[in-house]
């Protein structure tokens, strides 16, 4: 069975393709199991996170060291993971956890910058989750080709966009939305709707590893895929939501 393409590179057809060779004698994925499993990782984020809050809110200096950690250990682990995926029963966890002590972190500058903010960013990621699962589960969003093709594109480009700000910033050039006034809010919200149309992608890559009897330890890989949107549909919102209490 050909897989429609994701633009989160965890969720790679040649991934769920490799899955197959491998040993499944200790079962196969299963929704249920899925579901227990990102539950499992999204508590993780948040003992994590919460942990990391509350040192950020005494000050402690060992939050900038946590979140720097967290951060570059995320980002080593996501890596892995994409190599390793019958590993992500032991790695997916220990990525969550660094998650947290960077969104931790985050979240509380954030949040001493605009009270209130992060609640609102939380809230307004589960609801567009929500929507979006309910739309595509009722058949209003599908991965079709054309779907995937403009929406890898546009991820694509959200990416050289960062890229391309981060070595301008190297060079002494601030290339941010924060400075791009109305246009840099437009700009906020094509992205966060990139993000969570993502999901869309991800919820069928998740079916089609079902539907193909991928081994068990692929229902951990694909919650730690899963959780790898959301996150970036909650940073995105939290911007999105900076971005207009500026303007107010």
């Amino acid at each position: 069975m050909n897989l429609s393409k994701s633009s989160n590179p965890t969720f790679s057809e040649k991934i769920f393709e490799k899955s197959l060779t491998n040993n499944a004698e200790d079962g196969v994925m299963t929704y249920n199991g899925t579901l227990n499993k990102s539950i499992i990782l999204f508590l993780l984020v948040l003992l994590s996170g919460i942990a990391t809050w509350k040192l950020a809110m005494v000050g402690n200096a060992i939050v900038s060291p946590l979140a720097i950690g967290g951060a570059i250990g995320g980002f080593v682990l996501a890596i892995i993971l994409s190599f390793k995926p019958d590993k992500s029963h032991i790695l997916a966890p220990i990525y969550a956890l660094c998650e947290g002590l960077f969104l931790g972190a985050m979240s509380a500058i954030f949040n001493a910058a605009y009270n209130g903010i992060v609640m609102q960013a939380i809230l307004a990621t589960v609801c567009v989750v929500a929507v979006v699962f309910g739309c595509y589960r009722a058949g209003i969003l599908k991965a079709s080709a054309k779907f995937t093709k403009v929406l890898v594109f546009a991820t694509l480009g959200i990416g050289a966009f960062y890229l391309v700000s981060i070595l301008l910033r190297f060079a002494g050039i601030e290339l941010s939305v924060f400075n791009l006034g109305w246009l840099g809010i437009v700009l906020q919200l094509v992205i966060v709707g990139v993000a969570a149309l993502n999901l869309v992608l991800d919820f069928n890559q998740i079916d089609n590893g079902v539907e193909m009897q991928s081994p068990r330890y692929m229902e951990w890989y694909c919650a730690f895929g899963l959780m790898v949107t959301i996150v970036w549909i909650y940073i995105e919102i939290l911007r999105l939501i900076a971005l207009l209490s500026r303007r107010n």
